[in-house]
């Protein structure tokens, strides 16, 4: 009893002793070691120290913050500039054809001279043409012959042709382009529905052409 005692009285007096570190405690200790005011440094040294500091980071974040206001409004401005000089390139390309026209205008003014009028128009159409497909993905596309798709074209007329035949183009009113894959702008066009009589109801049957059309 008495050993156990003894143990007892040196563990306590190590917990009561300055300084003293118990078995399970050490992570205070640690923490007040840190806190604790560097060797030789007053505590008024230590607050002018962290004020210093505090003022710095202050600073830091003022600048952090300007320059992302900063960041931001040039990111609008490129957008906004982006949007509005999107078709610079194409609007480029554009003028030469413009200069070509006028050129052909003028040409036809002094000659009087309309079957090379024509065939200069003509020259210029076809370089129009071939420049936005190569260049921009812009392709015109020929309906004539071609099975009624309404997801390429727009019937404005319609005839009837043969019980057995399908809903088939005959005619390009207006050409249709499409934007690399995408239908840009569909075809109007005339239709050859079959004979009413045999065929009515038919599910691939293109609509009827608007009001006032000469469609039979």
């Amino acid at each position: 009893m008495s050993k156990k005692k003894d143990q007892s009285e040196v563990f306590e007096g190590a917990q009561n002793v300055p300084g003293g570190t118990p078995t399970d405690g050490g992570s205070d200790t640690k923490g007040s070691e840190q806190n604790a005011p560097a060797p030789g440094q007053s505590a008024e040294e230590r607050v002018k120290t962290l004020s210093a500091e505090v003022a710095d980071l202050k600073d830091k974040l003022l600048r952090k913050q300007a320059d992302f206001e900063n960041f931001r409004k040039r990111m609008l401005r490129e957008r906004e500039d982006a949007a509005r000089y999107a078709n610079a390139a194409l609007l480029g390309d554009l003028i030469g054809l413009i200069d070509d026209f006028e050129r052909a205008i003028h040409s036809g003014e002094e000659s009087k001279d309309f079957s090379s009028f024509l065939q200069g128009i003509t020259m210029i159409e076809k370089q129009l043409v071939e420049m936005l497909e190569s260049r921009w993905g812009l392709k015109r596309f020929v309906s004539v012959g071609e099975t009624f798709d309404p997801n390429r074209h727009e019937a404005v007329q319609r005839v009837e042709g043969p019980a057995s035949s399908k809903p088939t183009v005959v005619e390009d009113y207006q050409k249709g382009y499409y934007l690399h894959e995408r239908v840009l702008r569909p075809a109007r066009v005339k239709v050859m529905v079959p004979a009413q009589g045999e065929a009515a109801g038919s599910s691939n049957e293109p609509p009827a052409p608007p009001t006032g059309g000469d469609g039979k």
